[in-house]
């Protein structure tokens, strides 16, 4: 019972906040008759919102399932060479350096470039984006979860003839899975925002960038705005998930 009360207590003060700032939003829109091209209306947004609703659906599945696609894609390849890297130092200088590049690359000019090399009529150049945008920080959270394996441990298991990989599926991995959770669940929101920003500058007909785009050029900016609504609800629910997840493999993997 007290669990359950601390957990709706630490849900009410970000509720009560998002309301107060709906609330100042829909006053300020109306005191200062702000234009929908500037900034629509939280009730302007929501009605296009519920009216569209079929719609935003059937867009945040394209959008989620290339984000899905690029969860799973870039925190395999992140895991794998995070604990290739922990293994070999040539590779983790070596592959130092691509991170860092990976880190600091713009998806703006990446995309079109990735549509021009594969079919503009495919969702393969968004689910790139995106995984790439999942790979950099599962690999450093990875990375640096691999290495918090104390000397004493990695001594214990070499002392029983462990191979190197009865050691990382035994110590090396179970130490580093808080902050493996850590890099994926950061992740997860990245590639929904890799996602509309890769259907924004092109691609196959479908998800909410590319309506976003539309509502826009159609100087519907309701409608566009209902649009990233249904991206920040795609976003908090990839990020819940996969919460959900490392909530219940950390509670389990004593058991």
């Amino acid at each position: 019972m007290k669990a359950t009360f601390g957990a709706t207590k630490g849900i009410i003060p970000p509720l009560v906040l998002g309301l107060v700032t709906l609330l100042l939003w829909q006053l300020a829109v109306v005191g200062f008759d702000i234009k929908p091209f500037v900034l629509p209306s939280p009730t302007a947004i929501g009605g296009q919102f519920f009216e569209n609703l079929p719609t935003v659906w059937s867009n945040s599945l394209v959008t989620g399932f290339n984000s899905l696609v690029g969860v799973a894609v870039g925190a395999v390849l992140g895991i794998l060479l995070a604990v290739i890297a922990s293994l070999v130092r040539t590779i983790d200088e070596l592959s130092s350096a691509v991170v860092a590049a990976a880190m600091v690359l713009p998806i703006v000019a990446l995309a079109p470039v990735l549509y021009g090399m594969f079919s503009a009529s495919q969702q393969t150049a968004r689910q790139l984006v995106a995984s790439l945008a999942v790979f950099v920080p599962v690999y450093v959270n990875t990375l640096k979860g691999l290495r918090q394996v104390r000397p004493v441990h990695r001594d214990l298991m070499r002392a029983h003839a462990a191979t190197t990989w009865q050691t990382i599926g035994t110590v090396t991995l179970p130490t580093g899975l808080p902050f493996i959770f850590t890099g994926v669940r950061i992740a997860s929101s990245l590639a929904v925002i890799a996602a509309v920003i890769a259907e924004y500058f092109g691609g196959p007909i479908g998800g909410l960038g590319k309506s976003i785009t539309t509502a826009a050029a159609g100087s519907n900016y309701p409608l566009a705005w209902a649009y990233v609504l249904g991206s920040i609800i795609l976003g908090l629910v990839f990020y819940l998930a996969v919460l959900a997840v490392e909530r219940w493999v950390l509670r389990n993997r004593g058991s």
